[in-house]
């Protein structure tokens, strides 16, 4: 197992998910986000993990399982079989977990027992641990220039994530201190997926298209199943599709220069 990687791994997602932190401590200056200005931040995000998802997983998912399995069909067929995956298990997860969205409120089982705050802790848990995941699995390889733009990309991504968090929780009634200790301390779940994701592609070479593309779907499935579709139903579609737009062009320009 090489080491370097699983540090390098750990580090970089610790890093972009302190941003989380960096974005919550708005909420010291704003009280209150415009449906129109949270709905283009959260899409903002949105388009970078969706960037991320393809330049910075699927790709070199791929021609890692060339190299490994020397023929691309093969690759191919193992990179979807993880996409899958990926996807299968945020499907349950969001199914079978009580959590609270950002802006349409709760989802999952039954949750009288769990206090509000809870549910906003597990919603970001399941968000941020597949994007720490991907950053981890970014640097398979010793690739430290793909992991470095993942890592960017998802930091820059999480300060306005951040911050949408913690106005939320204000917003029904959570004092300022507690909206930023939620919001930076469910960042923490990054380093977490961090270290899973360096983790198992340091342990198992041939486990590494699949860990990519692992992360990839599941990236995918919160960005089509959650954050499209809420910042889609307050009247701003347009203007949360070009900041969607922007944000996949901020993140293909990161995957571009710093690769």
């Amino acid at each position: 197992m090489d080491m370097d990687i699983v540090w390098l791994g750990f580090f970089g997602s610790l890093v972009a998910g302190l941003m989380t932190a960096v974005g919550a401590a708005g909420v010291y200056f704003v009280r209150q986000l415009s449906p129109k200005l949270e709905d283009a931040l959260l899409s903002f995000a949105a388009g970078i993990m969706l960037a991320a998802s393809f330049f910075s997983l699927l790709l070199p998912a791929i021609e890692y399982g060339e190299l490994q399995f020397e023929s691309k069909g093969l690759a191919v067929a193992v990179v979807i079989i993880g996409f899958l995956a990926g996807a299968a298990v945020l499907f349950y997860l969001h199914r079978h977990l009580p959590h609270e969205h950002f802006l349409s409120g709760h989802e999952g089982p039954d949750a009288k027992a769990f206090k509000r705050i809870w549910l906003f802790v597990i919603a970001i848990a399941l968000h941020n641990f597949p994007e720490g995941m991907a950053v981890g699995s970014g640097f398979a390889n010793g690739d430290i220039a793909n992991g470095t733009s993942l890592a960017t990309g998802i930091g820059i991504q999480n300060i306005p994530e951040g911050l949408a968090v913690a106005v939320a929780m204000i917003a029904i009634g959570y004092s300022r201190m507690q909206g930023f200790m939620v919001a930076a301390l469910t960042g923490l779940a990054e380093p977490v997926g961090g270290l899973f994701g360096s983790l198992a592609v340091s342990l198992a070479g041939p486990v590494m298209p699949l860990a990519l593309a692992f992360s990839a779907g599941a990236m995918l499935f919160i960005i089509s199943d959650e954050i499209i579709p809420e910042t889609h139903r307050r009247g701003f579609e347009s203007i949360a599709t070009f900041s969607l737009i922007i944000g996949f062009a901020c993140m293909m320009y990161l995957d571009a220069t710093l690769a």
